[in-house]
């Protein structure tokens, strides 16, 4: 498998997320936000978090238009495999790849610390390597990561098996405690934990990990 790293300015974990992909066996390409293409053989795109052009406007707005967004939303039509965290999911939205919108925390706080997540779903390279109803222990570390989307989207997210995590005890008061959701094909993911900060021993915890590992074996020769 081969991922493709976006970095923007104000990026900070673009390198988190290269090391996740790397060491689960991905061959990895880091892609500066003013290239206007990705590179050849590329499996998966990884929008990593931060807060890119320092959140000016709405977070993910600029980025959303900066010159590699086009390729990346054309590598999405064309049934390629994008995951967005954080930031990433934030730039998702903007992008169109996927619906709804992050707003203030509830509590106006930015909340850095871990959470404990519930597994909605196994369809999807995402989560397959979970059991249905797994809780896993992922930090969070946002301001604006509070999901809203309209009564219609929220249906069809739920009856369509969209939403890929929940919240346990919801900390920023998203709608449905919807921490992840997938796009109709379900290889655009985005969400606002960070699994890559959950992969090692050394992290505290590696609940993260299954999320990479299921990508490869996505991709791995049948």
């Amino acid at each position: 498998m081969k991922a493709a790293v976006i970095t923007f300015p104000g990026s900070n974990c673009d390198r988190d997320l290269a090391t996740a992909f790397a060491q689960a066996g991905a061959e990895v390409v880091q892609v500066w936000h003013k290239e206007t293409s990705l590179p050849a053989g590329v499996d998966i795109v990884g929008v990593p978090g931060g807060f890119s052009f320092g959140d000016y406007l709405r977070c993910g707005a600029i980025a959303a238009r900066s010159p590699i967004a086009n390729s990346v939303v054309d590598f999405a039509a064309k049934g390629g495999h994008v995951l967005g965290i954080c930031n990433g999911f934030q730039v998702l939205l903007e992008m169109g790849l996927l619906p709804g919108a992050l707003l203030r925390n509830a509590g106006l706080k930015y909340i850095c610390r871990s959470v404990t997540l519930r597994v909605e779903t196994t369809d999807s390279p995402y989560t397959s390597g979970y059991g249905a109803g797994a809780e896993l222990q992922i930090p969070i570390a946002h301001h604006d990561g509070n999901y809203m989307a309209n009564a219609e989207t929220l249906s069809r997210l739920q009856g369509e098996g969209r939403v890929a995590f929940r919240y346990a005890a919801n900390p920023n008061g998203s709608m449905e405690d919807i921490a992840g959701i997938l796009s109709e094909n379900r290889r655009v993911l985005g969400m606002m934990p960070h699994p890559e900060r959950a992969f090692a021993p050394v992290h505290g915890s590696t609940d993260g990990r299954a999320v990479f590992d299921g990508l490869m074996s996505a991709f791995a020769p049948a």
